[in-house]
């Protein structure tokens, strides 16, 4: 039986949040080299779905931190 789209983003909502803010915490030390580094990073991460809520929750940490 597959996973419905709400499914895999109740499975997956707390794994993206914290793989984020993993990725997120390091914007301070990596600094310029930070964006080539994250988009290698979100690259990586499979499936293509849950890729995509990461890189949600690291704009939603982004915008938040602009404030």
């Amino acid at each position: 039986m597959s996973l419905t789209r709400a499914d895999f983003h109740i499975q997956n909502q707390a794994s993206a949040q914290v793989e984020a803010q993993r990725l997120f915490e390091q914007k301070t030390i990596l600094q310029g080299a930070w964006l080539g580094w994250v988009a290698s990073q979100i690259y990586t991460l499979r499936p293509a779905e849950y890729a995509s809520m990461v890189r949600r929750e690291l704009a939603r940490l982004q915008e938040i931190s602009e404030k």
